[in-house]
């Protein structure tokens, strides 16, 4: 039984390069414009509030104020630090309260009792009700100069500043309420004596932390603000949390099911459900399977050359050849008489072709001896378009040669009268 002649489909370099260079493209300008916004984002994002950072929004211009009139600034970077070291003669400023998880929180809230002064950083509501008591929030406004329309001496001397963010009020009346903006405060003073007899301490809540950045800290009253909050002691804490600090404790973390809202969980169960009714509808089986006439004609003309364009951009020469030469094994055996099954076995087609006695060939036809006609109908695959074309001219000499001598050497009607 003959095989098929081995085609190699396999994609060429320039191939493999025409289909994936345009992926490659995007791939880059991905890479090139990922790269081009870390380097522009490098300098400001993780410098802020930081009071080593020279970035416009961080905040080194305000430690230099505060060396400068002979207050040390230390940063400490868990609130178990902040915990141990907070006393009565420290100023603790606390720029990121709403980052903070549940065991941060309730550590810096025991430190805020314990420290002289506490500075917290545009705290929103969850932030507020955590660290302070009788205190509400309100939704923060643009930042813009202000006045202080209030008693509190820090205030009142650093005249105009640039506030605004969250905004608060307190439920008691020794709080100060400074820097209004749609009849709330953008910062809010307020006491809060300690128990045992301790010295007494107080909270500052500025709406946004606008007046500490280097870039604005000479504008208005920021520099003078700033100076009379944090400087109040001779130590500042400055609390930055590091990642190993920010990191939730054991009895906050969820699995990531659990940090799916429920709602997404009935949606993801309806979608499944409705799937698999899909499913079902389209693998349903309505009867036996009916052959219905192609809506257009195509003519054999154009299917052949539309499979010989698909033949050509895979380079399956082996492929092409195998159809022709099936095709002229096929009609040669119908001209021999043997069997269609039997025509593509060499053993008995090759013996069939060559054991008449041919008429003289046509010009450059094969000659018809057993390895010419074999290594013709049987043969290896060309190994480039020239060969191809060559082949089939080939076949068509060879088929035409033996149809003009089966017509030679076949009886006609004449002689069989005769």
């Amino acid at each position: 039984m003959s095989t098929s002649a081995p085609t190699s489909t396999s994609p060429t370099a320039q191939q493999v390069w025409r289909r994936a260079r345009g992926l490659l493209l995007a791939a880059a300008i991905l890479a090139v414009a990922g790269l081009t916004l870390a380097a522009l984002r490098s300098g400001g994002e993780d410098g802020v509030l930081d009071p080593r950072s020279p970035a416009p929004n961080g905040s080194k211009a305000v430690s230099r104020l505060l060396s400068h009139h002979g207050v040390s600034t230390k940063i400490l970077t868990s609130s178990a630090e902040v915990l141990a070291q907070t006393d009565p003669g420290t100023t603790l400023l606390v720029p990121f309260p709403d980052s903070l998880n549940s065991r941060q929180r309730k550590e810096i809230h025991q430190a805020a009792r314990r420290s002289g002064r506490t500075v917290l950083l545009a705290p929103g509501p969850k932030a507020t009700t955590a660290l302070t008591s009788g205190v509400r929030t309100f939704p923060p406004t643009p930042v813009q100069p202000a006045s202080p329309d209030c008693d509190f001496p820090a205030a009142r001397r650093a005249g105009d500043t640039e506030l605004g963010g969250f905004r608060y009020s307190a439920n008691t009346k020794q709080a100060d309420s400074c820097y209004h903006n749609q009849g709330h405060a953008s910062l809010l003073h307020f006491p809060a004596p300690a128990s045992d007899g301790a010295a007494s301490t107080d909270t500052v809540l500025l709406g946004a932390p606008d007046p500490l950045y280097n870039e604005r800290l000479d504008q208005h009253g920021n520099a003078s603000l700033a100076l009379q909050l944090l400087g109040a002691r001779s130590q500042l804490l400055w609390y930055l949390p590091s990642a190993s600090d920010t990191a939730p404790p054991e009895a906050e973390q969820r699995s990531f099911f659990g940090l799916i809202p429920s709602g997404w969980t009935w949606g993801a169960f309806q979608l499944a459900v409705a799937a698999a009714l899909a499913v079902l509808w389209r693998a349903r089986r309505l009867g036996p399977l009916v052959h219905e006439q192609l809506p257009v004609a195509v003519p054999a003309a154009e299917a052949t050359e539309g499979r010989a364009r698909l033949y050509r951009r895979a380079n399956a020469r082996g492929h092409a050849a195998e159809a022709l030469r099936t095709a002229s094994r096929s009609r040669l055996a119908a001209l021999v008489g043997v069997p269609h099954p039997q025509a593509h076995i060499p053993e008995i087609l090759i013996p069939a072709l060559t054991g008449h006695s041919p008429a003289p060939p046509l010009p450059d036809a094969p000659a018809p001896d057993g390895p010419a006609v074999h290594a013709l109908l049987f043969g290896p695959p060309p190994q480039n378009d020239d060969d191809l074309v060559q082949l089939a001219d080939d076949l068509d000499r060879f088929e035409k040669d033996r149809i003009s001598h089966t017509s030679a050497s076949s009886p006609t009607d004449k002689d069989h009268l005769s």
